[in-house]
């Protein structure tokens, strides 16, 4: 478990200059909203690209390979963005965030169903909830350290090369003593039994024959959406509405996350299901959300915050409830899973369009709402496992 928690913070890292660099980019080159959020597009990309081959990269090599791999290629991604910068080029930028979301899909693909089959299922919210607590104080630290080497009123994509060298060199560091750690090589229940046969008059073969792992990658895609729009965005938000030191708003999201992660430590599964715990906070969202656009401007940026609050356990009840009862094909379905994330590239991306078409930041986060009624139908219907 401790070594996990080092895992979900340099994953956590990895995902929080993201947000640092959305108000960045959009000054060192002069571009626009809808352009500064290709930086989420271009990390997220890989999601769909590379997650299903990472999960049967998965089934060849083990969650513990897997986790060295991944570790590897984000090291290489710093280093393209040093290189990047050295260059001035947004095109060689966003490559290098698409690398570095590649290793981000192996990290992925490896860590989450390695936490859920630790241990009971049941209890499974709960393990990624303490994980995700060490994941978002890191998402937050990103940009309080960048801030250390960057600043905002000050832009100059020189200053990046140095800091982005040494994160490489420190996540290589990582990587390595990764394969060293002490980590068994786990299975998920069933995981070894031979793949059942399809029936004759059966088209649907393979894992697309469990519908609730197909609803838990839409409400994955929904809900990487609607977290990735409220973390990276609330820097920005600041900034759009004349805040001062803008780039410290991310705190706000990430302590709440966290307040919804010890929630989840405390409450799960001796108070509260993981399934209950998830309809919670789904409802949380939709009011929180629908409160966001309504409320004057200066209050608004609470709400935003609160997102945080209802986002925090729909993460850690989606994958036990999407991963049940998959056997052999647990590690394709975590790769499958994982493909959801793409939704963290283009709800972003749709929220930096909409500032543009609508004029308004305020009013763009209109287009959380239907991603949250998706995750809704998820918790109340979709969770159900089936199989044909």
């Amino acid at each position: 478990m401790l070594v996990m928690v080092g895992m979900f913070s340099v994953l956590g890292f990895a995902v929080g200059i993201d947000a640092f660099f959305i108000p960045f980019v959009k000054q060192a080159f002069g571009i626009s909203n809808t352009m500064s959020y290709m930086v989420f597009m271009a990390t997220y990309a890989s999601f769909v690209l590379f997650s299903v081959p990472a999960g049967m990269l998965l089934k060849r090599i083990g969650y513990k390979g897997g986790m060295v791999t991944a570790f590897i290629l984000l090291a290489i991604s710093f280093a393209l963005i040093g290189l990047a910068s050295s260059f001035f080029s947004y095109a060689v930028f966003l490559g290098a965030l698409f690398v570095n979301g590649i290793g981000r899909v192996m990290l992925n693909t490896a860590v989450n169903p390695y936490v859920t089959i630790l241990g009971p299922q049941e209890s499974a919210a709960r393990r990624i909830s303490i994980m995700g607590i060490s994941n978002k104080i890191s998402y937050a630290a990103a940009s309080l350290i960048l801030a250390v080497f960057l600043d905002l009123s000050d832009v100059r994509m020189e200053d990046t090369v140095l800091p982005f060298y040494l994160i490489a060199c420190i996540v290589f560091l990582f990587g390595i003593a990764s394969r060293f750690a002490p980590l068994p090589e786990l299975e998920a229940e069933g995981e070894d039994s031979p793949q059942a046969p399809v029936s004759g008059d059966c088209k649907v073969t393979g894992i697309f024959r469990y519908p609730h792992l197909v609803w838990g990658v839409l409400a994955y895609f929904f809900y990487t959406g609607v977290e990735v729009t409220a973390l990276g965005s609330i820097n920005h938000y600041a900034s759009e509405l004349g805040l001062a030191d803008p780039q410290n708003y991310v705190w706000l999201t990430s302590a709440a996350m966290v307040v919804g992660y010890l929630l989840g430590v405390v409450l799960i599964p001796k108070t509260i299901s993981q399934l209950t715990a998830l309809r919670l906070s789904v409802l949380a969202g939709l009011l929180f959300c629908m409160l966001l656009v309504v409320v004057p401007a200066r209050l608004s940026i609470w709400f935003l915050a609160l997102l945080g609050l209802a986002n925090a356990l729909i993460l850690p009840a989606i994958w036990p409830l999407a991963l049940a009862g998959l056997g052999p094909f647990t590690k394709l379905g975590s790769g499958l899973l994982v493909t959801g994330g793409l939704g963290g590239g283009i709800i972003p991306l749709l929220y930096g369009l909409a500032t543009d078409a609508l004029h308004s930041s305020q009013l763009a986060y209109l287009v959380c709402l239907p991603a949250y009624l998706v995750i809704l139908y998820f918790a109340f219907r979709g969770y159900k496992p089936k199989k044909y």
